[in-house]
């Protein structure tokens, strides 16, 4: 399917509920242009990733080797860590957070706010922490 046409992630989700459609339910979601597949065990991990391969080779469904990820305990899932002992945040994304330089303008605020404000689930009590920030976005405000 080619990239960036505005159609393709709705065109991909309702392909691959037609191919998987009794999968879904029981061990399988599909999310914009990915999907991901889960278990409670190691062998029954191994059982439906052989159902999800079966019925793609049926159905001429191609799969990009380099994306997969296969028999993972955990790993990156719309930009969070996931794993058997929930959610949580993606240590690189932080990394990149803390490294960003001071906002001197507006617009670095905002998009500093909408980095932060990303994780502000993992964040305790994160809009009194982000306030004086926030602050800096009313009229008139200087730096």
């Amino acid at each position: 399917m080619p990239f960036g046409l505005c159609n393709v992630p709705s065109t991909f989700k309702r392909c691959m509920t037609s191919i998987f459609s009794d999968l879904l339910q029981d061990y399988m979601e599909v999310f914009m242009e990915d999907f991901t597949m889960y278990a409670d065990s190691f062998d029954a991990c191994l059982d439906n990733l052989s159902k999800v391969l079966t019925r793609s080779i049926d159905t001429n469904l191609v799969l990009n080797y380099e994306k997969c990820h296969f028999m993972v305990t955990e790993g990156i899932v719309l930009g969070h860590l996931v794993s058997n002992r929930g959610i949580g945040v993606d240590k690189s994304k932080i990394d990149i957070i803390t490294t960003l330089p001071n906002p001197a303008f507006v617009w670095e605020v905002c998009s500093f706010l909408g980095h932060e404000s990303f994780y502000k689930r993992f964040i305790k009590n994160f809009s009194k922490l982000a306030l004086p920030l926030s602050k800096l976005l009313e009229k008139d405000v200087e730096f």
